[in-house]
């Protein structure tokens, strides 16, 4: 009988252990060792080099395996890594550490099974756990789109759909031929997988693009406080608590029934008025003539309405016009203009407003999208992080919702692209120079920046692309060649961006602007015209300004363009 239970029992476990799914999955990643490391194209020094890689510096490798030299360098083999996306290239082992990362699907620390419960899959855990240590107040929702991984991104890899700066082969859609500028391109199914993929932002930088934009019940009696701890520091928060007016309950009533999250509201007021009180005009309500009117988000204080009749009359005219009479309308008023195109229609964060996963239409399936530049929704999360830490604002409480698909495959490429963590730290930065302008907003071509619209700042501008290349980056001269630090960017201007390899010189061009001031206005009219006359010369990077209709030519027709732009009756595209 006893030989007969230990039988049983043995036979019970072997059934057990067959029957037993243990899933894990590995990722393997690799650390520069060495310094200024060739990436090749392929196994071996015969091969052309791709870039140099910076010394500590992680990528993840596309598998383990040991790919013999074609030559005789390297002798113990070389590693494939993904960059930039889903580009790959070689690594002499000699010069890289590799290390496994393993996960169990069977959660076992109490983050991981908070994360079980909340829908995502243990693909995600790590990177969610990793961020929920730094910041305990952040909350994590999955979003179960129920849609399969593979056809969502053959859908969002249709022709047209979405574009990349990357010249790189692997992330250009070659069948597509609707090419969009001489630097964008088709984005390819995999450089899709790999933006679309949230697994591969889940940092405390990226985690931004998931920032919940919509009002949350469950969190009603937080946001008071929160929005005061935005905006306590502010001079128009001082001033209307000292006569009575609490604004973080104002701003919490009217983002509840505009159904927009009141820390973004809060967050934006904050971007829009600052913290001094050069602004008190438009947040005050006393304003002769506008008695009663409020503007706390520069609504209608446009550069050329500003430099006519100045800021007080154009953002206080458009509240009036708006009917924005009073606190609460005038905040909500606001609020409700940001909501209406996107938030309060199923695009709730910035990853949604491009991949339109999860419409309130079937129709608007995988279409909608405000941008299509496959990165922006990662670049413009930096951004926002950024922001958010500048101010002293990341202990707030920030809520994510993050996408889930069916049938993910666990091997996601993670963080390959090496760029510096902390963008406070003043050191150079691995990225090349076009994937910090083309990140920034801007366009890039070689030798040349363009995309800046007029009036921009020297501030601003720098300010966007430090934001990805990160502190100390970034240099802007004028046109002879002296550093500057405020006034407008003009044509002419030279931004000089450092990256760890090279320090790249960009001439700005800014379309309309020949006189290089920064503003298109009369004298950019007459200096086109004399050049048509050929009483005066335009060369260069003024004459690239002054072709305005990019047929390669200053005519009538750049001409008829510049005049319509100074009346306001047409915009001139950067």
């Amino acid at each position: 009988m006893k030989n007969k239970r230990i039988y049983l029992l043995i036979m019970f476990l072997l059934v057990f252990i067959l029957n037993t799914k243990f899933c894990y999955a590995e990722i393997y990643k690799g650390k520069l060792t060495g310094e200024s490391v060739y990436l090749r194209s392929g196994p071996g020094t015969n091969y052309s080099s791709l870039k140099t890689l910076s010394k500590g510096s992680e990528y993840n490798l596309v598998d383990n395996t040991l790919h013999k030299s074609e030559n005789e360098s390297c002798s113990k083999g070389w590693y494939k890594i993904y960059y930039e996306g889903s580009a790959t290239g070689y690594v002499c082992s000699d010069y890289i550490e590799v290390s496994v990362v393993t996960f169990n699907e069977t959660a076992t620390t109490d983050c991981e099974k908070k994360m079980s419960e909340a829908g995502f899959p243990s693909s995600y855990w790590p990177g969610l756990c990793s961020i929920q240590e730094a910041h305990p107040t952040w909350q994590f929702k999955s979003i179960p789109t129920g849609l399969d991984w593979s056809s969502a991104v053959d859908s969002e890899s249709a022709c047209g759909k979405s574009y990349i700066a990357s010249s790189i082969p692997t992330n250009i859609d070659s069948t597509c031929k609707n090419q969009y500028t001489k630097t964008w391109y088709p984005a390819s199914s995999s450089a899709v997988a790999y933006y679309m993929d949230p697994r591969n932002f889940l940092t405390e930088q990226y985690i931004f693009q998931f920032e919940y934009l919509k009002y949350d019940d469950g969190l009603t009696s937080l946001y008071p406080t929160a929005c005061s701890n935005i905006i306590g520091g502010a001079e128009f928060y001082k001033y209307h608590l000292g006569i009575g007016n609490n604004l973080g309950d104002i701003i919490t009533a009217a983002c509840k029934e505009t159904n927009v999250s009141p820390i973004f509201i809060s967050s934006r007021i904050l971007q829009e008025m600052g913290n001094s009180n050069s602004l008190y005009n438009l947040y005050s309500g006393v304003y002769e003539g506008y008695q009663g009117f409020y503007n706390f988000y520069n609504f209608g204080v446009t550069d050329s309405c500003a430099t006519t009749y100045g800021t007080s009359y154009c953002g206080l005219e458009y509240a009036k016009n708006n009917s924005w009479y009073g606190l609460s309308a005038a905040i909500k008023g606001g609020a409700s203009q940001i909501a209406s195109s996107y938030i309060n229609k199923g695009q709730y964060t910035g990853y949604l407003q491009k991949f339109n996963v999860v419409p309130t239409e079937s129709n608007k399936l995988y279409g909608h999208q405000y941008m299509t530049n496959i990165g922006a929704p990662s670049s413009e999360a930096k951004s926002a992080y950024n922001s958010y830490k500048k101010s002293n604002l990341l202990e707030n409480v920030f809520v994510f919702y993050i996408p889930v698909y069916n049938n993910m495959n666990e091997n996601n490429y993670g963080s390959t692209n090496g760029a510096v963590e902390s963008p406070e730290e003043e050191k150079k930065t691995t990225m090349d120079v076009s994937t910090i302008v083309v990140s920034s907003g801007y366009h890039y071509a070689t030798g040349k920046i363009t995309g800046i619209n007029p009036s921009t700042s020297v501030s601003t501008l720098k300010g966007s692309l430090e934001s990805i290349a990160g502190s100390g980056n970034v240099q802007i001269k004028d046109a002879k060649d002296t550093l500057v630090t405020e006034g407008n960017v003009g044509t002419g201007f030279k931004i000089v961006i450092n990256n760890e390899s090279t320090s790249e010189t960009l001439n700005v061009v800014i379309n309309g602007d020949t006189s290089g001031d920064g503003v298109i206005n009369a004298l950019d009219l007459l200096q086109v015209q004399k050049n048509i006359l050929k009483t005066y010369t335009l060369s260069g990077s003024y004459m690239e300004a002054g072709d305005t209709s990019d047929d390669g030519v200053v005519n009538a027709l750049d001409l008829l363009q510049i005049q319509k732009n100074i009346l306001g009756t047409y915009t001139i595209a950067q």
